[in-house]
């Protein structure tokens, strides 16, 4: 008896663990799921694509590699851009997107000065793209206001 309830109870986590384990998509996956997806959703993928690249672009310049990571920072600064224009457009998960730009932008300035000098105005470049792109979002949560 004692051993049948510890199979049915292996066999229940098991299952549930393959229930609630997530695929995760490859990034050329997670991009075109992105460029597919409707605008309600697009804000989100667009920011985890973003946020991938993030990584590798971190990963590329801690290898010396420049190319990879000049590559990255423009992917991030694509997927951002249409994550923004995603969520302004569909006007859902606004305040979320100004939060996960604003992430990637604070550890870009981290990495800003752990490149190449030849590197870090590029870097700052992108800091600077993705700060005007939550200056986007945060007008359009709260509009500008003008007091003449």
């Amino acid at each position: 008896m004692k051993r049948k309830a510890v199979t049915v109870c292996v066999f229940v986590l098991t299952a549930s663990m393959l229930c609630f384990s997530r695929h995760e998509d490859s990034l050329p996956q997670l991009m075109a799921k992105a460029d597919a997806a409707p605008a309600r959703q697009q804000s989100d993928l667009c920011m985890e694509v973003a946020e991938r690249e993030l990584k590798l672009t971190i990963q590329a310049f801690k290898a010396n590699n420049s190319d990879e990571g000049r590559s990255s920072l423009q992917q991030i600064v694509k997927y951002a851009d249409k994550g923004r224009a995603a969520a302004i457009q569909s006007g859902k998960r606004l305040k979320h997107t100004e939060i996960k730009i604003r992430e990637i932008a604070e550890r870009l300035r981290d990495l800003q000065f752990n490149v190449d000098v030849d590197n870090q105005p590029l870097v700052q470049a992108t800091v600077d793209k993705l700060e005007d792109f939550r200056t986007e979002i945060l007008k359009s949560m709260f509009g500008s206001k003008n007091n003449d």
